[in-house]
């Protein structure tokens, strides 16, 4: 494998990443408003379908396949995404308290490791779902547009992960020396 390359390059998470990607940019943008009349109720099928259903069998093959890791992120997301999108009329403190909930399994797989970008992904998810868990309780439509940019960068992050891994670009940062003479050993 190239060094420039991290793990997790498998089709199995390039597709994960791919429906993540698509889902939290729909998802995102329809919180945002900043296309005029598209809201995040034009998310929901994609949610349901891509972000729901894809996912949680992608979840499925990679846990088969012994990734699991992708496999517990995926399938957790998927039935996450699927819930979303069929309680989508939901609003105020119970969706605030899904959005909160969402927020920690975010967290949870931001926490657990894995490759950068799959941690800035799933960082950017969590603050995400956080700001628009507190913008639910609060009633703070402003709070909700900016948590929407949150899913925008984390659908941008997923999407480049999932074409990096397909162009063979390079998926992790350089890592620099601490200063002015000191030199690698080994």
């Amino acid at each position: 494998m190239d060094k420039d390359v991290s793990a997790g390059s498998g089709i199995t998470t390039v597709v994960g990443r791919l429906a993540l990607a698509l889902t939290l940019l729909a998802f995102g943008l329809g919180h945002t408003a900043v296309i005029d009349g598209v809201t995040a109720a034009d998310a929901v099928s994609i949610a349901q379908y891509v972000g729901g259903i894809a996912l949680f069998v992608a979840g499925l093959v990679a846990l088969r396949e012994g990734d699991f890791a992708g496999g517990t992120a995926f399938s957790v997301l998927g039935a996450l995404w699927f819930t979303w999108a069929v309680t989508e009329g939901a609003g105020g403190n119970e969706a605030g308290l899904f959005l909160l909930l969402f927020a920690l399994v975010a967290l949870s797989l931001t926490l657990a490791g894995g490759d950068q970008l799959g941690q800035v992904m799933y960082g950017l998810f969590f603050v995400a779902l956080l700001l628009m868990a507190i913008a639910e309780f609060a009633g703070n439509d402003g709070l909700t547009k900016v948590g929407g940019w949150f899913a925008v960068a984390g659908g941008a992050v997923a999407w480049y992960a999932a074409t990096a891994a397909l162009a063979h670009w390079p998926t992790v940062l350089p890592r620099r020396a601490a200063g002015r003479g000191v030199t690698a050993t080994g």
